[in-house]
């Protein structure tokens, strides 16, 4: 992933190397690596921990080729390419959404658009069961095991953050 830092001609390169537990991840920035840990997160904000330094970011505008966000007060446009589905999965691995939990978490902040599965059903292991849109994306959360679908924790039009627990499956 490449990003540009407020007026620097440079172009920066990142990546997310592990999840380390505990909300946070390992990435690597330039040739350097660093420790994020997930604070808090809203629909366009979010706070995390950066090498022991306090962070606020909220996003301004999201488009399909770049999201542009303001980090502590500084501007920043991150261009977005084909893996970014894959980068983004890899970190919200976080969430602990594993096989053996009951709790399907969100792994994404967003709003409710579809709730597609019906309490008392059984589903396998990646059906659909809620469809969240965040910065004008839909997303599928699917079931994480099979089971029984034994509750639904949110309503359609609802706004969840990160780590919201959207269902539970026994």
């Amino acid at each position: 992933m490449e990003f540009k830092v407020g007026d620097l001609a440079q172009m920066l390169s990142g990546e997310v190397l592990r999840t380390t537990g505990n909300n946070s991840v390992l990435v690597k920035i330039g040739d350097k690596e660093h420790t994020i840990r997930l604070l808090k997160s809203g629909t366009n904000e979010f706070e995390f921990i950066l090498d022991n330094t306090f962070h606020h970011a909220k996003i301004l505008q999201s488009g399909s080729a770049e999201v542009k966000l303001m980090l502590d007060g500084q501007p920043i446009t991150v261009k977005k390419h084909s893996k970014l589905t894959e980068v983004l999965e890899k970190a919200s691995a976080l969430g602990g959404a594993g096989g053996g939990d009951r709790n399907l978490a969100s792994q994404i902040p967003g709003r409710v658009v579809n709730i597609a599965a019906k309490p008392g059903t059984e589903v396998k292991k990646g059906d659909v069961i809620v469809v969240l849109e965040s910065m004008k994306m839909q997303v599928a959360v699917k079931a994480h095991k099979d089971g029984n679908l034994k509750e639904i924790k949110v309503k359609q039009g609802a706004s969840v953050a990160r780590n919201d627990i959207l269902a539970v499956i026994e």
